[in-house]
């Protein structure tokens, strides 16, 4: 099932911008503290790194993903969530706009 929307969170307004602008997100916090971000990757193929452990939830468009280590390309659409460990990264390719929800630390 597909996230629709959150309540009661606040926003940061200022967008981060990654890539060129190929990448475009803004940070939530639920009223429990939970740190989220919402955003779209355009087309493009990208390579992000993580700090924390994230879990990205596809909520609308398409998107291939390989993980640090990993040698399959995976594809992830909507309603469909992946896993990347903490202190790693991965490889994402975007042919349509990929919207996201970024959940840290999971």
């Amino acid at each position: 099932m597909t996230t629709e929307k959150f309540d009661g969170v606040s926003v940061t307004t200022k967008a981060n911008v990654y890539f060129d602008g190929k990448c475009v997100s803004h940070g939530i916090q639920l009223a429990d503290g939970t740190k989220k971000s919402v955003g779209v990757i355009l087309p493009a193929s990208l390579t992000f790194n993580t700090g924390a452990a994230e879990i990205m939830e596809c909520v609308a468009g398409a998107c291939e993903y390989k993980l640090a280590g990993g040698d399959a390309w995976v594809k992830s659409g909507a309603g469909e969530k992946f896993s990347v460990p903490a202190n790693s990264k991965f490889e994402i390719r975007v042919a349509e706009a990929y919207h996201y929800i970024c959940h840290f630390g999971q």
